[in-house]
């Protein structure tokens, strides 16, 4: 597992070793945001007898020794993030997202008991799609840096499938959220400005849509990729089924935090699609796939992890 302590990861390693797997968690804990966040996600389960950390960098480790006895990899490390992808920090995104993928599907053709790789992919690869909601054979137009380097990424995945046969399988999330949230996500930081009492910001008018994935959901889609065989070399959606006006999730908001929300309109954010929506017909009928957790659930266990998270020491 990469990106083992991110926020998808850490939340698919705890479910693997309740399961019972033996879990190797690879992370560099790079500085993106803050990595004690991280380190936070994996505290409960660190010193669990089946599980293993291993920190580094994914293009200088020894992948050969690491994939020795492994039947699955679930690649969720990446560099993530739509609008910190434009200017100087692009070069972050084509190293974490391009070369590091290259680097692992190079070792994982060469990897005697490899049965799955499973790749975290985006619907942000999709831009501003013309049809909603989106099927996986859309022409994708991405509309910032971070979608570009995703794609090229998936795409790589393909030729190591076609060419070297490694048995891959690309999930594009449709906007993750819920306990563990990355802070530069929306949820976290309108939750979190909330406790701290100021405006949340909007970006443009509050009219975008998203289609929201609560984390149980996005973790049950990546264990049904990692087992059904018809999934090999797919590629699928993974939305939450409910396409939401960003202004109505943060009236669902004001009704779990119990008070008003103070918003803050700021202007468009460059690389933001305007609409997103997954069309999730395609993992239903392969992987049985079926969002189990609405929004306002989704959400009110979010802020039950924000509150407990910032906590007045």
């Amino acid at each position: 597992m990469t990106g083992a302590g991110g926020f998808i990861g850490s939340n698919l390693v705890e479910t693997l070793l309740k399961q019972g797997k033996e879990v190797i968690g690879i992370d560099e804990f790079n500085d993106y945001y803050n990595p004690e966040l991280k380190r936070k996600n994996i505290a409960n389960f660190q010193n669990h007898p089946a599980f293993e950390l291993v920190e580094g960098d994914i293009q200088v480790l020894d992948w050969q020794k690491l994939l020795q006895d492994v039947e699955v990899v679930y690649h969720q490390a990446a560099q993530a993030g739509v609008r910190a992808s434009w200017g100087q920090g692009f070069r972050s995104y084509t190293e974490r997202n391009i070369n590091a993928t290259q680097v692992l599907l190079e070792a994982a053709k060469d990897s005697k008991y490899l049965k799955r790789l499973v790749f975290a992919s985006t619907s942000s690869v999709y831009g501003d799609a013309e049809t909603l909601p989106t099927h996986e054979e859309i022409c994708p137009k991405p509309v910032s840096p971070y979608g570009i380097t995703k794609l090229a990424a998936e795409r790589l995945c393909g030729l190591y499938y076609k060419n070297f046969g490694v048995p891959y399988v690309a999930l594009r999330y449709f906007t993750v959220y819920g306990p563990r949230q990355r802070p530069d996500m929306a949820f976290h930081k309108f939750f979190k400005s909330v406790i701290e009492d100021q405006a949340i910001p909007v970006y443009g008018d509050g009219q975008q849509t998203r289609d929201f994935t609560f984390i149980s959901d996005a973790v049950a889609a990546n264990l049904a990729a990692a087992t059904v065989p018809e999934a090999v070399g797919e590629i699928f959606n993974i939305g939450g089924g409910s396409r939401v006006v960003l202004t109505e999730v943060l009236d669902t908001m004001e009704e779990i935090v119990g008070k008003p929300i103070k918003r803050n309109h700021i202007e468009k954010a460059m690389g933001d699609a305007r609409h997103t929506a997954a069309d999730v017909s395609k993992a239903r009928r392969i992987l049985g796939y079926q969002p189990q957790v609405s929004l306002k659930e989704g959400l009110f266990q979010e802020w039950e992890f924000i509150k407990s998270l910032y906590a007045q020491k």
